[in-house]
Order: structure tokens, then sequence, then C-alpha cells
């Protein structure tokens, strides 16, 4: 949603994140600060009035109809968003409960035997993805030195190979997955080109 209200107009998402502007004016002595009347508002007050109406409407058609209706009397495009990050995120405690256990997941992360690297580097984006919606961000490169990190036994020839041939600290994630998914077809090649050139067995 970030990147999509980014995209549209990056001042919405200030909207999402602020409360919306409320055009003002100065009257009385001493001066006391009161809204405008809508009859009262220039150009620039419309617009910026404006921006927190289109904001509204971006969250409002990408929802359903039972959610519309526990947000529809809301008026301003934050509270929209802080009520939809409540339901699907879960208030504070339990969002951080959340972000505990997929940490907890991230750090006993460790290859299955007989695991392809492309099953492995499946389940451990799923939880990359997870940790990233909670705004949990881990670094490519340590990313990389986690996988190499959790690799099975049979991979440890590769492991050192590419820890002694590669900068790690430059070493991205689809880099390295890339370099595995090669060295493991290769693997593969040679081990049935092998066992067509093996000898049938005689009774």
């Amino acid at each position: 949603m970030h990147d999509f209200f980014m995209a549209e107009d990056s001042e919405l998402w200030d909207i999402i994140c602020d409360c919306p502007y409320i055009p003002t004016k100065k009257v009385g002595d001493p001066l006391v600060t009161m809204p405008k009347t809508t009859k009262e508002y220039n150009d620039a007050d419309r617009k910026a009035v404006e921006k927190n109406f289109h904001a509204k409407k971006i969250l409002e058609y990408g929802i359903g109809p039972d959610e519309y209706n526990r947000i529809s009397s809301f008026q301003s495009a934050k509270e929209i968003w802080e009520a939809l990050q409540t339901s699907h995120e879960g208030t504070t405690q339990v969002k951080q409960s959340k972000i505990d256990m997929l940490t907890t997941e991230y750090e006993l992360f460790r290859m299955k035997d007989n695991e392809s690297i492309q099953d492995m580097h499946t389940r451990f984006t799923s939880i990359i993805n997870e940790l990233h919606s909670f705004g949990e961000i881990i670094p490519s490169n340590k990313l990389a030195r986690k996988i190499l990190s959790v690799l099975a036994s049979s991979w440890e020839s590769k492991v050192n190979v590419t820890t002694e041939a590669k900068d790690l600290q430059a070493l991205t994630i689809d880099e390295l997955v890339g370099n595995m998914k090669t060295y493991e077809m290769n693997n593969k090649k040679k081990k049935k080109d092998s066992e067509r050139k093996e000898p049938g067995t005689q009774s």
C-alpha cells in the first residue's frame, strides 16, 4: 500500500500517516485560530482538503463490503488506515508477538535433507516477506550469509568455494541462489551422465 500511494501521489502517504489538513483562520483579539467554513476556502485549501478524500477513496476501493461497513463512518484516511492495520495486523502487542515468532523461525531456519535449492528458497522467502510486511527488513547481504550458513552438509564444498571467491558484503541473495541452482543442475546432470555410462550388471 505504501508503494501504491507513493506512486500515485507522495503527499497521499503523508495524509495516511498524519492528521488531515484542516484550513484555519485567525480571528478575534487576542487572535484565536479556528477552522474556516467551506465557503472561506481558497484554491490551496480546497486542493489540500481534496487530498484526504483522494486517499480515502483509494482505501475504500481496495476493501470488501464487510470492511467498508466497519470504516464507512470515519472521516479521515488516517482513521481508516489505522482501523485496517489493527484488523489485519492486530494490536501493537499482537504485532510484536508475530514479529518475535517470525524472528525465531528465521533464526532456526535450516535446509531440509534432500530439499532442492528452489524449495528451500521458497520457504525462506516466505519468512522474509512476512517480516518485511511488519517493517522488519533484513539487508540482502545478511540474507545471503544466512543461506550459506543453513545449507545441508552435502553443500559444504560449494559453501567453502563461494565464501572464498565472493565478497559476501556485496553478495545478494538472488545472485547466490542463482549460483546455487546452476551448481545443483550441473550436479544432477553429472549424476545422470555417470549412471548412463555404468555398464549393466549380468545375471
